[in-house]
């Protein structure tokens, strides 16, 4: 599988038991951690797409604690090795996964599936209205991907 510079992706442990279960996420321990800014939760429904987000200051680390999403990453950064790489990950109850997200890589996701997802995102900064984050329209050509199903 490619990848692109600077994006990690970690199998997680999901512990279950007859109560329920546990999911891990992210530890400060963790070979991968870097600061804590804030965590929150974005819900997403069956075919919605979120995105294209591009941040200049803030690592982003999602995993999906319901549901499935397509995520898609494009490297935007002039300087990287992978400058112009596109992956895609399908993340969520199926591949329970935690993706780190360096910025300058553009992403975003659209939900899969017949059910919400919810996405986990412990970012290194508190996100702030109007600050770092540069959005571009999902279905405009500033990352050369359809959002469409393809049927193989």
């Amino acid at each position: 599988m490619k990848n692109i510079q600077g994006v990690t992706i970690k199998q997680l442990k999901k512990i279950p038991d007859e109560r329920g279960s546990i999911m891990h996420m992210l530890r400060n321990d963790d070979e991968h951690f870097e600061q804590f800014g804030e965590i929150y939760f974005s819900t997403a429904y069956p075919g919605a797409i979120k995105g294209w987000h591009e941040h200049t200051k803030q690592v982003q680390n999602y995993a999906v604690v319901h549901g499935m999403i397509k995520l898609v990453m494009y490297d935007n950064r002039k300087d990287s090795g992978t400058y112009k790489e596109l992956i895609e990950i399908f993340m969520g109850d199926l591949n329970y996964v935690l993706v780190r997200i360096p910025t300058g890589v553009i992403n975003g996701y659209k939900c899969i599936g017949d059910k919400t997802a919810i996405v986990a995102n412990c970012s290194t900064i508190p996100h702030v209205a109007d600050g770092e984050m540069i959005r571009h329209d999902p279905l405009s050509d500033i990352v050369p991907y359809k959002w469409d199903l393809i049927h193989k």
